[in-house]
């Protein structure tokens, strides 16, 4: 599945894997941080040869990888689709869990030669066959019980590794050096990409502005990795950071090679 959140006007789109879906809502591991109240659009294919489900839905819960989410305003097709998915992955798990047949590969001739043996040998007690059949009955049902928890619980630890060590991958591919520390005027020429904040409507209309100085460290790759602001209202260093966070850098070189740098920016609020 994808969730795609907009954030200052543009959007960004996590990879996750739904671990359970009903007409209400999906709970999901996602490659990425949701925050709680946000409203997100979902893509989650339900069968390999259908067509994605395309929603919005708000988060309702959030913790490190896991998240739930809220679905608004189904259409009726898709309640439909995800009752219909429900069903069948209903019809899969008792197939899969239900014992295989014994298929009794003897002839004719060869069943009724045995059970005239039974019949001269007293063939022993039926209520002690019968119990005998009942406890190996069981001990399959146990088995394969035992069998499909083991295999759907492989299923969902290989899929929350994978979303791991796709967060740490990328981690390391942008701050797997220690940052140089850069001045603000080199780095503001290698600037390519800006994204100007949004000015929170409760800040303009409190009359706040400024100037917001932010410590920022910037990857190989040119993309800001983290920040911290020095000074001014949560308010606008927020709304400063939602901005930053799209910005991008041109490499910043050191004997040729692309390195992480440290710098300072400031980004101004003004009516």
């Amino acid at each position: 599945m994808d969730v795609t959140v907009l954030r200052s006007g543009v959007p960004d789109t996590v990879p996750g894997r739904s671990t359970n879906v009903c007409e209400r809502g999906i709970a999901a591991m996602i490659a990425g941080e949701l925050l709680p109240g946000e409203s997100v659009g979902v893509e989650v294919r339900l069968w390999p040869a259908m067509e994605p489900l395309r929603a919005r839905a708000t988060v309702r819960h959030q913790d490190k990888l896991r998240c739930g989410l809220e679905f608004v305003a189904l259409s009726v097709e898709q309640r439909s689709a995800i009752r219909d998915w429900a069903k069948g992955a209903k019809a899969e798990t008792e197939i899969s869990m239900s014992p295989a047949p014994v298929v009794d590969k003897m002839s004719g001739k060869d069943l009724e030669a045995a059970r005239e043996r039974i019949s001269l040998t007293g063939g022993g007690s039926g209520s002690s066959r019968k119990k005998k059949g009942h406890g190996k009955w069981w001990l399959v049902v146990f088995v394969m019980i035992a069998l499909g928890a083991a295999a759907l619980w492989w299923r969902w630890d290989r899929g929350w590794k994978e979303l791991e060590s796709r967060l740490k991958d990328s981690e390391i591919t942008g701050a797997d050096k220690t940052p140089v520390q850069v001045p603000a005027e080199v780095m503001q020429k290698l600037l390519v990409h800006r994204v100007e904040p949004v000015y929170p409507p409760e800040a303009r209309n409190g009359e706040l502005q400024g100037i917001i100085a932010l410590d920022i460290v910037v990857g190989r790759d040119g993309s800001v990795l983290s920040m911290k602001p020095l000074n001014g209202p949560d308010m606008l260093a927020k709304a400063a950071m939602d901005a930053l966070r799209w910005w991008k850098f041109e490499p910043y070189r050191v004997n040729g090679e692309p390195a992480a740098v440290e710098t300072t920016v400031a980004v101004e609020f003004k009516r």
